[in-house]
C-alpha cells in the first residue's frame, strides 16, 4: 500500500471569497474546478507540487448554495442517514471560522488500495468512512474517484487524520487512473512542508504509520496543522488554528 499527499483543502464561505483570498494571500489566481453534484460543492484549483509531494495540489472549496446536495435528496424522499458533506462543510464551528476568512482545515492523501487502508485504520478502532465512488466534468472528460466519507462528515484529528483518495474506478488499476494534476500547469506555488500538532500525537501517528503516509511530521501540542508554501508573495505560513 502506497500513500501520500494527494491535495490541501481550504474552505471558504464562497468560492468568488476563496478565491480573492488566494490572490491575496499566496498571489495567484486559482485554476479551473468544477462541480461536485454528490456534495452540492465546488472548487477551484492549482499544483502545488514538489520532489517530496509529487502530485499535490490544492483545493479552494465551498458549498455551492446554488446547488442541490444530493446526499440530502435520495430518489425515494426519505431522509438520507449520510447527509453531511465532505470534510465538516455542514459543521456550524467550521462555517464560523471561515466567516471572516477562508482558512486551512485538512488534506487528501491518495492511496493505491483505499479498502485496505480502512481496514488497517479500523484495526485501530478509527473508523475513516466508506469508500464513495463520486466524479466531477472536466474539459478533458468525467473524472472519477472513490473517497472516504463517514456519515456524520468529520475529518476527525481536527483535520490531521487525511481523508483518502483512490482515483479512477473500482475496477480500474491505480497505475492509469487519471489524476487531476497531470493536466495541471505549474502555478509559481510550491509545497514545502506540512506539520501538526495534537494532544493525541501518538494515536495520530500510528494511524499515519498504519497506512503508509509520509511527508507529514506530528507532534504533541495545541490542534494545528500547518502548511509552509513558497509563493510569488514569498514564504507564507497557513495554519488551521485547531478548527
Amino acid at each position: 500500500m502506497q500513500t501520500q499527499v494527494d491535495h490541501l483543502v481550504v474552505a471558504a464561505r464562497t468560492l468568488q471569497e476563496g478565491v480573492a483570498w488566494c490572490e491575496a494571500t499566496l498571489g495567484i489566481t486559482p485554476g479551473a474546478g468544477g462541480e461536485h453534484p454528490l456534495f452540492g460543492t465546488h472548487n477551484r484549483l492549482f499544483r502545488i507540487a514538489t520532489v517530496n509531494y509529487p502530485r499535490a495540489y490544492f483545493e479552494i472549496i465551498a458549498i455551492n448554495s446554488e446547488a442541490p446536495h444530493a446526499m440530502n435528496t435520495p430518489a425515494n424522499g426519505q431522509k438520507s442517514s449520510q447527509n453531511k458533506r465532505w470534510f465538516d462543510l455542514d459543521s456550524p464551528a467550521l462555517q464560523d471560522a471561515i466567516q471572516s476568512s477562508p482558512r486551512l482545515v485538512h488534506f487528501v492523501a491518495n492511496t493505491s488500495d483505499v479498502s485496505k487502508a480502512c481496514a488497517a485504520l479500523q484495526t485501530l478502532g478509527i473508523d475513516r468512512g466508506p469508500a464513495v465512488q463520486a466524479s466531477r466534468m472536466t474539459p478533458a472528460g468525467l473524472l472519477q474517484w472513490q473517497i472516504t466519507v463517514r456519515e456524520d462528515g468529520q475529518r476527525l484529528f481536527h483535520g490531521g487524520l487525511p481523508t483518502l483518495i483512490q482515483w479512477g474506478t473500482p475496477d480500474e488499476a491505480p497505475a492509469v487512473a487519471v489524476h487531476p494534476a497531470n493536466g495541471m500547469q505549474d502555478s509559481g506555488v510550491s509545497l514545502l512542508n506540512l506539520h501538526m500538532t495534537t494532544p493525541h500525537a501518538a494515536e495520530l501517528q500510528a494511524a499515519h504509520q498504519a497506512i503508509g503516509l509520509q511527508g507529514i511530521s506530528v507532534e504533541a501540542g495545541t490542534p494545528d496543522f500547518i502548511a509552509k508554501l513558497q509563493t510569488p508573495k514569498g514564504l507564507v505560513t497557513l495554519e488551521s488554528k485547531g478548527i
